[in-house]
C-alpha cells in the first residue's frame, strides 16, 4: 500500500457539505448531515476518523455514513479516538464518487475527519456543486429522530437516528441541490420540548443558529461547536425552509397568549435569518407531527411581511402523519411519512422556485 497519498479533508481536495470547523488540521462534522465528498481515478481509499470526547463513553456516539458511489459501504458509531476504514478496493483503476457524512445530530456527540489516503495517481478532486441551494432548518424531524427504529414505544438513540431518511435530505436530492442542515431534537422558538408546562430555554434554536453547532461533544476534545460562530458567506442558500413549532406546541398548547409569544418570537428568529441571509427565499413549514401552532405560524410571517416589506417568504402546511403509515421511536415520523413529506416539500419548491 505504499503509493497511497494523503490528504487532507480542505476545500480544494473536498466538497464541503454543510457546516463544518477546521480545528488542529480536523474538519470537525457537529450536524445532521454534515460531510465532504470527492472523486478520484485509482485503486483503493482510506478514511481516517477522530473520536471526540464523548466517543469512550458509549452514550449516543456519532453515527457515520461513508458511500461509495452512491452505496452505503460503512455504517458506524464511532466510540475510539482515532478509527481509519477501508471503503474502497479493486485490482483495476476505477472512477470512484466518496461521500463522509454525519448521520446522527450534533447535540450528542461530534467526529472529525482527520485524513483521506488514496491510491490514485491523480489524487483527489471535489465533486462539482449541485445546481441548487437548501438550508433546512427544524428539530428532530429534520434530524431523522429513530427513524431506523420503527416501534413508537422505545427510546430515543444516535444509533437509530438517519438524517438521509429524513424528508430534508431526500427533499435536496430529489432537487438536486447541495444542502446545510440546522436541526436540533427537542428544540423550539420559545421552548424546548417540555412536559411540565414550563419553558425549557436551553433548547431554543435561534440561540445557535450563528454557531457552527451545538453539542455535548468538543472537537478535538477542547473546542465547544457553540463556542465558534458560523460564516455565513460559506454557504449561501437560494431557498432557506424553517420547520420549527413542534416543540413549542407541547407548551402553548391551546393557550392563545403562549400561541401568541411563539408568533412574536418566530418574527424575531425570521429577522435573523435574513440578516444572515439576505438574498434567500423562505419557505416556513409546519405539521407533520401536528399543526395546531400553523395559524400562528402563518400570522407571524404575515406580521414579518408587514414589518419589514419583505415578500420573499411563503409558508405551507404538512399533512399531520397517519397511523397507517407507521411511527418511529417516540411517535416520531415514519420512513414512509418522510417520503410522503420530501414528496410535498419538493412540488412546493419546484412550485415556488421555478426549479
Amino acid at each position: 500500500m505504499s503509493t497511497m497519498q494523503v490528504y487532507k479533508p480542505t476545500e480544494n481536495h473536498v466538497k464541503i457539505i454543510g457546516r463544518t470547523h477546521s480545528f488542529n488540521d480536523v474538519l470537525w462534522l457537529a450536524l445532521s448531515g454534515s460531510g465532504v465528498e470527492f472523486s478520484f481515478y485509482g485503486r483503493a481509499a482510506r478514511i481516517t476518523l477522530e473520536g471526540d470526547d464523548i466517543a469512550v463513553t458509549g452514550n449516543n456516539l456519532a453515527r457515520i455514513g461513508i458511500s461509495v458511489n452512491g452505496r452505503r459501504v460503512i455504517d458506524d458509531q464511532v466510540d475510539q479516538e482515532f478509527r481509519s476504514y477501508t471503503v474502497f478496493e479493486s485490482e483495476t483503476e476505477q472512477l470512484v464518487t466518496v461521500r463522509v457524512m454525519k448521520l446522527s445530530e450534533a447535540a450528542m456527540s461530534t467526529v472529525g475527519i482527520r485524513e483521506i489516503a488514496v491510491d490514485a495517481a491523480d489524487g483527489i478532486q471535489p465533486t462539482p456543486p449541485q445546481v441548487h441551494t437548501i438550508e433546512f432548518i427544524g428539530d428532530s424531524i429534520t434530524c431523522g429522530y429513530g427513524v431506523d427504529d420503527e416501534e413508537a414505544l422505545h427510546s430515543f438513540s444516535t444509533a437509530t437516528e438517519d438524517v438521509t431518511k429524513a424528508y430534508a435530505y431526500l427533499t435536496a436530492e430529489q432537487l438536486g441541490a447541495d444542502y446545510s442542515m440546522v436541526c436540533y431534537s427537542g428544540y423550539g422558538i420559545i421552548t424546548g420540548y417540555t412536559e411540565n408546562d414550563q419553558k425549557l430555554t436551553t433548547h431554543l434554536l435561534p440561540d445557535y443558529y450563528e454557531k457552527v453547532g451545538k453539542s455535548e461533544g468538543k472537537f478535538g476534545g477542547r473546542l465547544l461547536p457553540q463556542e465558534v460562530p458560523w460564516e455565513f458567506s460559506r454557504f449561501t442558500p437560494e431557498l432557506i425552509v424553517i420547520n420549527l413549532g413542534t416543540n413549542d406546541d407541547s407548551y402553548t398548547k391551546d393557550d392563545p397568549a403562549k400561541q401568541a409569544d411563539y408568533a412574536e418570537n418566530y418574527v424575531a428568529f425570521l429577522k435573523k435569518v435574513r440578516r444572515n441571509n439576505p438574498d434567500s427565499t423562505i419557505l416556513c413549514t409546519l405539521g407533520i407531527m401536528g399543526d395546531r401552532l400553523y395559524p400562528h405560524l402563518e400570522q407571524a410571517v404575515a406580521r414579518y411581511s408587514r414589518e419589514t416589506g419583505d415578500s420573499r417568504i411563503s409558508t405551507m402546511r404538512f399533512e399531520v402523519q397517519l397511523e397507517a403509515d407507521g411511527y418511529a421511536v417516540d411517535y416520531h415520523p415514519s420512513q414512509a411519512t418522510h417520503r410522503k413529506a420530501a414528496d410535498k416539500l419538493t412540488a412546493e419548491i419546484r412550485r415556488l422556485m421555478s426549479w
